[in-house]
């Protein structure tokens, strides 16, 4: 059978006031068809829910374990207007966010607490990936939107939007205690040209690589590659470890491990931008209130 909630409604009246007089009061309606509605109820269900008596009404053990259930459906019917509203202006539901790792030094975590504060409903799915990797995320529909290294590329600004967040300069990250560093606030890279180059290999970052690479040629230099990673965690443990050094976005300084120096360089570097990309036909309410936060708040 199909239940009604004006019969829950009824029912539960009749459950609180154990007398169907005053539950028609209660409910602001006669008493005839109120009795019709719990016969109709109790009809349906094949059992009844009441005994009733010239002087008493007491409840069936059906109907006492009938009573938390349609009071917890009645609850649930009645937040519906308000869990409706919520989705539709995007203060309800759930974001697939992907990240580059460097994000996670800089934007991300800022963004997360702001939005979450305004938007404490919304669940936010994270995943970590590489630029490459996020686009085709996102040209399949499969993230709202992605945190990566800008520019996009032609073949994907047809379907994407994007917008940047964040511009910084690369510095040097070496192992701390060469001694080129010492007592130095900034460093000439042409000191370190002869050590190993730790970068992110073309194919997942070609931006990033390609503006470092460019930086050596026009100092004159020529990179000496010793090791590619694709997490920014990875290559600041190589340089840790001493295989070698790196130029890592400004705020990968952030990441603070044992034996590793942060230190601008004396020549002026590449800027590296951190934008935001979605899909230009998602229409998410939760994505569109994300994006808004950004707009404020970067």
């Amino acid at each position: 059978m199909n239940i009604e909630l004006r019969q829950l409604r009824y029912f539960v009246a009749v459950s609180e006031e154990m007398h169907f007089g005053r539950a028609a009061a209660r409910l602001h309606m006669t008493q005839p068809p109120l009795s019709q509605t719990i016969m109709a109820l109790e009809a349906g269900l094949g059992t009844a829910l009441f005994v009733r008596t010239k002087r008493s009404v007491a409840l069936t053990p059906a109907g006492a374990a009938l009573l938390p259930e349609a009071r917890r459906i009645l609850l649930q019917a009645e937040a519906l207007p308000e869990l409706a509203r919520r989705a539709a202006c995007g203060a309800s539901g759930r974001l697939t966010l992907a990240f580059v790792s460097t994000a996670d030094y800089n934007v991300l975590p800022a963004f997360l607490r702001d939005f979450h504060s305004h938007y404490p409903q919304v669940q936010i799915e994270l995943l970590e990936a590489t630029s490459d990797v996020q686009l085709e995320e996102l040209l399949q529909g499969r993230v709202d939107a992605g945190l990566l290294i800008l520019p996009l590329p032609d073949k994907a600004q047809t379907e994407l939007d994007w917008l940047s967040v964040l511009r910084e300069p690369l510095i040097l990250a070496a192992p701390e205690d060469l001694p080129v560093l010492q007592g130095k606030t900034s460093v000439a890279l042409s000191e370190l040209a002869d050590m190993p180059l730790i970068l992110f290999p073309r194919r997942l970052a070609p931006v990033f690589h390609d503006a470092i690479l460019d930086y050596f040629r026009d100092l004159g230099l020529t990179p000496r590659i010793g090791q590619e990673a694709i997490q920014m965690q990875t290559i600041v443990g190589l340089v840790s470890a001493g295989m070698g050094i790196a130029l890592v976005p400004q705020s990968v300084s952030n990441l603070k491990r044992p034996g590793v120096a942060y230190k601008p360089l004396v020549t002026a570097t590449p800027w590296i931008e951190t934008g935001i990309a979605w899909r230009r036909d998602n229409t998410s309410p939760v994505l569109h209130a994300f994006l808004d936060s950004l707009r404020k708040n970067r």
